[in-house]
């Protein structure tokens, strides 16, 4: 990944690269990007600025480097005053390091696992069937977003970690306000000491009623001493933050993407044997992680000729990085059938995405459950979807249709 150091010369400094208006994107600058500038100075909508890389290889390394590590959005961007500690953290499993970061993947290792996950796989059908029902002989067209593609992830995440889901119109406002903190700082850093008063309860009603989930694990970790309870608490803020939110994204633009690529919904449909490839193509595809993943450099870092100083925010854009041509051969395309596909959606590294099995389980039993339900979904002809057009990463919030 380091080159030979050159002189360090005067960066412009861009906006951040956004989706067009009414897309899931990826932004239009990106190959751009990474043919004549794969390591740029970007501008944040909240003010700040970071290094932009786009090429798969810098990305592949800088997400794995230790020289980078994740800060809280109360910590970063610094503002002029702060002391601190003067805000509640809202520290998650991306943000913790070292021993504490090991002992918290050890203790979810097993409920994380391939054999765990598949044995909840009748539950999480159970989950998508309850939803698609209404949809069966109701009217139309139907909005699958609202009805069936935002509440399913939901409804699997709570199941699995021990959250009720009748909590969801609490915590999801709260937890979309967190997530959406590069662009809504004041929000995000608000919702922080709610969340977190939030998961604490969770823990304490688990020591005196356990059940069969991860918090419920992560509990007895620490009556046994394997695990402190703020590691307990930040593994509860993933969940609520990103543990959801980012399948719903998902889903909704690949389910989108299958439906305006003609043919595509019934190529899959009714050749479930392409699934498993299907599912890492879509994953690869679909541009979700159009740059959320905020890095701070611990030392100077070279390359491309420029300094990466000690303090700079850097965002290796997993987006980007999984449409290089240099990787992916006809890499803006959708291959169902692409036989090698290393995408880098789930990250690299001490910090790879833990929940990696659980999103692809969702996304196969998701399409599963359509196919069998909705053999007939198609876009509802004079209905458009609604986009929210100022986030880097974006899927519709509204998907009309027809079956």
């Amino acid at each position: 990944m380091n080159t030979t150091p050159e002189p360090d010369v005067d960066v412009p400094v861009i906006d951040m690269p956004l989706p067009p208006p009414g897309t899931m994107g990826p932004p239009e600058e990106y190959g751009r990007l990474r043919q004549e500038c794969p390591l740029a100075r970007i501008r944040l909508p909240i003010g700040a600025t970071a290094w932009y890389a786009t090429r798969y290889d810098d990305v592949k390394e800088l997400v794995a480097d230790p020289r980078l590590i994740r800060p809280s959005i109360t910590d970063w961007p610094p503002r002029p005053g702060q002391a601190p500690g003067d805000e509640p953290g809202l520290i998650t499993m991306m943000e913790l390091e070292g021993p504490r970061h090991a002992a918290l993947r050890r203790a979810l290792s097993e409920p994380f696992s391939v054999r765990s996950i598949r044995s909840r796989l009748p539950r999480i059908r159970q989950s998508a069937d309850h939803l698609l029902d209404p949809f069966v002989g109701g009217d139309q067209p139907g909005d699958l977003v609202v009805r069936f593609l935002e509440p399913f992830p939901v409804m699997v995440m709570c199941d699995l970690v021990g959250i009720p889901y009748e909590d969801s119109e609490y915590f999801l406002p709260k937890a979309d306000a967190a997530l959406g903190a590069i662009l809504t700082l004041k929000e995000g850093r608000e919702a922080t000491s709610h969340l977190r008063e939030y998961i604490t309860s969770l823990l304490d009603r688990k020591r005196r009623e356990p059940g069969d989930d991860m918090l419920t694990t992560l509990v007895r970790a620490c009556e046994h001493g394997t695990l402190d309870h703020e590691s307990a608490v930040s593994f509860g803020l993933s969940m609520l933050v990103a543990g959801y939110r980012t399948s719903t994204m998902f889903l909704a633009d690949a389910v989108l993407t299958l439906l305006t690529l003609p043919g595509e919904y019934a190529r899959l449909r009714d050749h479930r044997d392409l699934m498993p490839g299907a599912v890492e193509e879509l994953l690869r595809y679909v541009p979700v992680m159009n740059g959320v993943v905020v890095l701070l450099a611990v030392e100077d870092i070279e390359l491309h000729g420029r300094t990466i100083h000690a303090g700079d925010a850097v965002l290796p854009v997993l987006a980007a990085a999984n449409r290089d041509g240099n990787v992916f051969t006809d890499g803006d395309r959708l291959d169902l059938c692409r036989a090698d596909n290393p995408h880098l959606t789930f990250g690299r590294g001490t910090h790879n995405c833990i929940g990696a099995h659980l999103a692809r389980a969702q996304m196969t039993v998701c399409l599963e459950a359509l196919f069998d339900r909705l053999p007939d979904l198609r876009l509802a002809e004079g209905h458009q979807p609604i986009w929210e057009d100022d986030s880097p990463s974006k899927s519709p919030l509204t998907l009309p249709v027809s079956w």
